[in-house]
């Protein structure tokens, strides 16, 4: 996020997403071609997963970017924050994940604490609130759902051809909007310093999301996704940091609350081995 604030007046969002994209493929790429056991994707399967990709990294960015065009980014940062309640919402009405009241919990306090950590900021008001908020809860329930719908063919295939089909899927579907921008028409015009962001937000993007869906199958997607409550957090303090921009005391309060609901929603209840054995037989039968 801060490394985007560097450079995301040097080029359209779409462009920016498709030269991210493109960087994390092109680091996913090498390990996969060498792998000493390549993925065999069933036909019926590459679709599924490209549509996860094109939603995670297409349609979810555009609602997300569309959104912060139209209210301030605090008060989307808070309700993009309710991605893991919505996780945990979607995961548990399509039975793949049990409700449980630690769990909800935590999940419901790591967004408290990201509301702490935004203060005011979050009341804020935009030029078109109902139809910035509207665009970014739409953003936030399309991530939630992709999280729950990966864990199936992770479970399937290795999750770096995974990684690789969805992110290549993505690359694809942002061509379009990116030509749109005149992505093609010339050169980007990049600073130095605009470049070695683009390198790293791209590396960045191939790493953390082939971390991203390692978690997804080692884990209930409610428990990944609370992670997420971090990330106005560690931006805030990077951008103090890097950028000089000012913290607001409820950064430290918001901390403690997001830690402690990571907490509660990775405690072990009595119900958790009768979820895994549950979990495990629904993908073997899968």
């Amino acid at each position: 996020m801060v490394a985007t604030r560097v450079v995301v007046d040097q080029a359209g969002p779409a462009s920016l997403a498709l030269l991210r994209y493109a960087i994390g493929f092109a680091c996913l790429l090498p390990t996969v071609l060498l792998s000493r056991r390549p993925a065999r994707f069933e036909r019926r399967d590459l679709a599924p997963i490209a549509a996860l990709g094109i939603v995670q990294f297409g349609v979810l960015i555009a609602l997300l970017n569309y959104g912060l065009g139209l209210i301030p980014a605090a008060r989307a940062a808070m309700i993009f924050a309710t991605l893991p309640l919505l996780t945990l919402i979607v995961a548990a009405a399509l039975g793949r994940e049990a409700l449980s009241s630690a769990k909800v919990a935590g999940v419901v306090l790591t967004v408290v604490g990201v509301g702490a950590a935004l203060g005011e900021k979050v009341f804020e008001r935009g030029a078109e609130t109902w139809t910035g908020e509207l665009a970014v809860f739409a953003s936030a329930l399309s991530g939630a759902i992709c999280s729950v719908l990966y864990r199936p063919y992770l479970r399937k295939y290795p999750t770096l051809p995974v990684g690789a089909v969805a992110m290549l899927a993505s690359v694809g579907f942002l061509v379009l909007p990116a030509a749109a921008e005149g992505f093609f028409g010339a050169l980007p015009h990049f600073t130095l310093g605009g470049w070695l962001a683009i390198v790293f937000i791209g590396v960045g993007s191939g790493v953390g999301y082939f971390l991203w869906l390692w978690a997804l199958n080692h884990a209930t997607p409610t428990r990944v996704t609370a992670f997420l409550a971090l990330s106005p957090i560690t931006a805030a303090a990077l951008g103090a940091g890097l950028l000089g921009e000012p913290v607001s005391p409820g950064a430290a309060l918001g901390l403690v609350s997001v830690v402690s609901g990571l907490w509660l929603a990775h405690r072990e209840t009595r119900d958790q081995p009768r979820v895994r054995a549950l979990d495990s037989e629904r993908d073997a039968t899968l």
